[in-house]
């Protein structure tokens, strides 16, 4: 088969994913609008293609599964959430969508569903209204920012200091017709380049779980809130449940840090002991893991069928695997994209154990106020 007959070939899959047999299953076209091509150009984000695989290489030592530690993550967490999120924002495109995050779901409820659900949740929580001035701290590719925007009315500038991320954000806003009303800066959510007390709410979704440091990050976001108004999270963290002499749990741990770029999992009592110390009034707090009616991480249980979350079921992962495979033989795909395909599939592994064994949550949720007076 020539070249020019694969590159057709995987063309054609790409785009005809969401029907298979016969349109028999079909996908969810609201979850995922990027075709095969679109992921494999995507892999690196920013990276130069034939630098892409080295990348690979360095993000991997970062973490315990190839001899990485800790204090080392920390010391590097710029240099490796970028790497991370250039290597594996086309994955998420591809199988999530434009909003990179979990939900709490009910019965009869799509994915989609519930994650917008979860967004409108925080803009209601942070009693967002027309006119208010919103900042996304750590933002991605602008999913939720879009949502909540229309939502609620506001402005919302999108926090994040992955490039590639910013420029996918944009032409999505533009697509939208939000140009005018959400915008993105570049920047580390531990400086941020605002002035104190700029905006009237803010919110991060499983975002502020990159920060090499809790206290120093909500500082910062306590900073650049007006006093008297609301900070809004969904953290990354380990539940009460997590024994940390304990080599599963330990393993479950690892699995996701390197699936997801992470530095450390904090537990939930020290996130809400960081936002405390850095000087925020505590309003509620609640792990909607523990009474979600569907579980969080059933999207990525590969024991598990759904015909609108297709691409994340076993056979829609090996069919993605498939074509990770060959557009990278074929030399579309930079060397290295099996990879990170890899990668993250072992991240989903270690996500589905540590919400069965109920040691891990990606939705303890934080709802805290600056106070009117720092007296």
């Amino acid at each position: 088969m020539s070249f020019r007959s694969v590159h057709s070939c995987i063309g054609s899959l790409g785009s005809d994913l969401s029907l298979l047999a016969d349109g028999v299953l079909l996908v969810d076209r609201e979850m995922s609008k990027s075709g095969a091509l679109d992921l494999a150009t995507g892999v690196g984000g920013k990276i130069k293609k034939e630098d892409v695989q080295s990348a690979v290489e360095q993000y991997e030592k970062y973490h315990v599964c190839f001899g990485g530690g800790e204090e080392t993550r920390k010391a590097n967490y710029s240099d490796m959430v970028n790497k991370y999120y250039d290597l594996a924002t086309s994955f998420y495109e591809f199988g999530w969508g434009e909003s990179f995050h979990f939900a709490p779901r009910w019965k009869g409820e799509s994915l989609r569903e519930s994650i917008k659900r979860h967004e409108h949740f925080l803009a209601l929580q942070l009693g967002l209204k027309p006119g208010m001035k919103v900042l996304d701290v750590g933002c991605g590719i602008g999913g939720p920012l879009r949502e909540i925007a229309r939502f609620s009315s506001t402005s919302i500038t999108g926090l994040n200091n992955n490039e590639y991320q910013i420029s996918r954000g944009r032409e999505l806003n533009r697509v939208a017709g939000l140009s005018e009303s959400c915008n993105f800066v570049k920047a580390d959510f531990m400086k941020m380049p605002f002035p104190d007390n700029s905006f009237d709410g803010i919110y991060a979704i499983e975002a502020t779980c990159h920060a090499p440091d809790a206290v120093g990050c909500y500082k910062e976001i306590y900073r650049v809130l007006k006093p008297g108004q609301r900070f809004a999270v969904y953290e990354w963290c380990m539940t009460d449940h997590f024994d940390p002499d304990n080599e599963s749990h330990q393993k479950i741990k690892a699995e996701i840090e390197l699936g997801n770029g992470l530095p450390d999992i904090r537990t939930t009592k020290q996130c809400l002991d960081a936002l405390k110390l850095a000087g925020f009034e505590v309003i509620s707090e609640k792990d909607f893991a523990v009474d979600s009616p569907v579980s969080w991480y059933l999207p990525l249980d590969t024991s598990q069928f759904s015909i609108t979350s297709f691409r994340l079921t076993s056979f829609g992962r090996f069919i993605t695997r498939t074509m990770v495979k060959t557009l990278e033989f074929v030399g579309i795909a930079p060397a290295g994209s099996n990879r990170v395909s890899s990668f993250l599939e072992k991240a989903a592994e270690g996500l589905v154990e540590g919400g069965r064994k109920e040691i891990f949550t990606p939705m303890y949720f934080l709802l805290v106020r600056k106070p009117l007076s720092e007296s």
